[in-house]
């Protein structure tokens, strides 16, 4: 239910505009009332967001499930590269005309822009969490969620281009080798398990 109504709605925002279709008209193509759309999805942007939903707390499952000695940064980044090399689009290295259109779908709206950032919030709350808690975590997964977010949308922005996901994908992970390298150098063993959380140990 929750995928075909979303799915439903961003065929019709990709249509016609965001700003230009009404709650009412969503409820309507997926043929359901208006107060059941409002049930799964609470505000018309979660439309579109629901897309983000499994990802919301990626990285804290990504930290929980880290092999002992692992600081959260390496296991963080592993995961990354890995979905460079699967192009997940999450990545922001997909050149798929539905994952370009759906981009341009969220980046060039204001309010999805906006509730995105909510994403991002809980996201990195999340992951706070995972890392323990505390005012030292919550400094770790803020720049965490940064460098993740900054990447993505480097490699979006390469794809909104023009630019093809293969013949960037060298450049893509060389960039995020040396983000993650550069993290891990400043948050140090930050978090490993098995490990002290000294600055000294390696990331």
């Amino acid at each position: 239910m929750y995928r075909d109504v979303s799915e439903t709605a961003i065929a019709l925002f990709l249509e016609r505009g965001f700003d230009a279709v009404s709650v009412a008209e969503v409820a309507a193509a997926a043929e359901i009332s208006k107060p059941t759309l409002f049930r799964y999805f609470p505000t018309k942007e979660d439309l579109v967001l629901h897309r983000f939903a499994d990802h919301e707390t990626e990285p804290a499952r990504v930290v929980a499930a880290r092999a002992e000695g692992t600081s959260p940064v390496a296991a963080l980044r592993a995961r990354f590269l890995d979905g460079l090399d699967r192009r997940d689009p999450v990545t922001g290295l997909n050149d798929a005309p539905a994952v370009l259109d759906f981009h341009r779908l969220l980046y060039g709206t204001p309010a999805l822009a906006a509730r995105l950032h909510g994403y991002l919030e809980r996201s990195e709350a999340a992951l706070a969490s995972a890392l323990g808690g505390g005012l030292d975590a919550r400094l770790a997964a803020a720049q965490i969620i940064a460098v993740q977010r900054v990447l993505a949308l480097e490699n979006w922005r390469r794809m909104a281009a023009g630019e093809r996901a293969d013949d960037v994908h060298g450049e893509a992970v060389e960039a995020a080798q040396r983000a993650f390298g550069r993290l891990g150098e400043g948050l140090g063993g930050f978090g490993a398990r098995g490990e002290p959380n000294a600055p000294g140990n390696d990331a």
